[in-house]
């Protein structure tokens, strides 16, 4: 199970089907694994490698990529680190905590599920992140206290960023695709907010 690097009771009694469940409980006080949620494990030794705080949050709670405040500060395009990991799901919404860190999951409709990018990690693995339109996109959908100018201008986006890197064309067509006008004018609000 160690090169899963994260895996589950169900992997676990398909390879072998008597194990014994009181096992997972016993290695997991004597240190020997971590549990990241209820049926889900890992080893600590992926505690010091990179990314994996991240590539865990797309393995928990499935289907969920990266978004909202964790995929923006990511891409470098708000100036604070996040302690939390923000995703998004189809699923219901939940929360985890575990020693990697805490994982929040917000629920979008199943069809608003797109506009992320696998980035690649060191070993071959690959996160599942939002792009930056994307994950603009979703947090200004799900956060409704993101409405005026100033509230846009309170999240301190890379004012460089948004004048020169950010796709507007891209950004329209996501929105266009979450068929909400209370987002759009939540948009147009980001536009004449940074001058774009």
């Amino acid at each position: 199970m160690f090169d899963l690097a994260c895996f589950s009771n169900d992997q676990v009694y398909s390879w072998q089907p008597s194990f014994d469940r009181n096992n997972l409980s016993r290695w997991i006080n004597r240190g020997l694994l971590i549990r990241l949620r209820q049926g889900c494990f890992t080893f600590p030794e992926y505690k010091g490698k990179p990314d994996y705080a991240r590539y865990f949050a797309n393995r928990i709670y499935r289907p969920s990529y990266i978004s909202l405040h964790s995929a923006l500060s990511f891409h470098g395009i708000i100036p604070e680190s996040v302690i939390q990991i923000t995703s998004v799901t189809s699923l219901k919404t939940a929360y985890f905590v575990n020693s990697f860190g805490e994982y929040s999951y917000k629920t979008i409709r199943k069809e608003l599920m797109f506009g992320y990018v696998l980035k690649p990690m060191s070993d071959g693995r690959a996160l599942q992140i939002a792009d930056p339109e994307k994950a603009l996109s979703d947090l200004l959908y799900l956060y409704p206290e993101y409405i005026t100018a100033q509230d846009m201008l309170d999240l301190r986006l890379d004012e460089e960023y948004l004048q020169n890197d950010m796709k507007k064309n891209l950004l329209r067509d996501y929105i266009s695709r979450f068929k909400s006008k209370t987002l759009e004018k939540r948009v147009n609000q980001l536009f004449i907010a940074y001058g774009l």
